[in-house]
């Protein structure tokens, strides 16, 4: 069975999505941004904080590798997973890869405490956002509009992922 993994921007729910869509369908939930600090020992700005992004970016894609490697399992991804080519031909490889397209006005609604690439700073969403949509869209093999709730996502991916496995 395909793995279902899911991307997005920093606070579009993927977690949310996941336990939702982990439930739905009795499989596990992976988190690779959980994964990287329980390996790491750290929080996530605890890492960017001593050791700098690109070791951040290190741990998470041997996160990546991890469950990629898994069968049939709910993958919640970091949002920037999609800046390491190899991070999304793994995810790619073994999974159906959905693209959340919340948008940047309701994450900046959301508590973006804890996320060192945003923080307290709305504009810097908005950027991220425009910098990172296309790839988002390159590497997702379907892409999610926004909705008003995680639940109406997460269904619309759970039809989605019915339908391709039962092809």
């Amino acid at each position: 069975m395909k793995n279902l993994v899911l991307i997005g921007m920093p606070g579009s729910g993927k977690t949310k999505m996941g336990r939702i869509l982990a439930e739905r369908f009795g499989l596990p939930l992976v988190d690779t941004d959980q994964m990287v600090v329980e390996k790491a020992g750290k929080s996530i700005p605890e890492i960017f904080g001593a050791q700098g992004e690109p070791a951040f970016r290190d741990l998470e894609a041997a996160a990546v590798r991890e469950a990629a490697a898994l069968n049939g399992a709910v993958i919640a991804t970091g949002g920037g997973v999609i800046l390491r080519e190899e991070n999304m031909a793994a995810l790619r490889e073994t999974g159906l890869v959905f693209f959340r397209d919340r948008s940047p006005a309701a994450i900046v609604g959301e508590d973006l405490t804890g996320r060192p690439l945003i923080g307290s700073d709305s504009e810097r969403v908005y950027r991220l956002y425009k910098e990172r949509l296309p790839l988002y869209q390159k590497y997702a093999h379907h892409t999610i509009p926004h909705t008003d709730t995680y639940e109406e996502a997460a269904a619309m991916i759970a039809a989605l992922f019915e339908k391709e496995a039962e092809a």
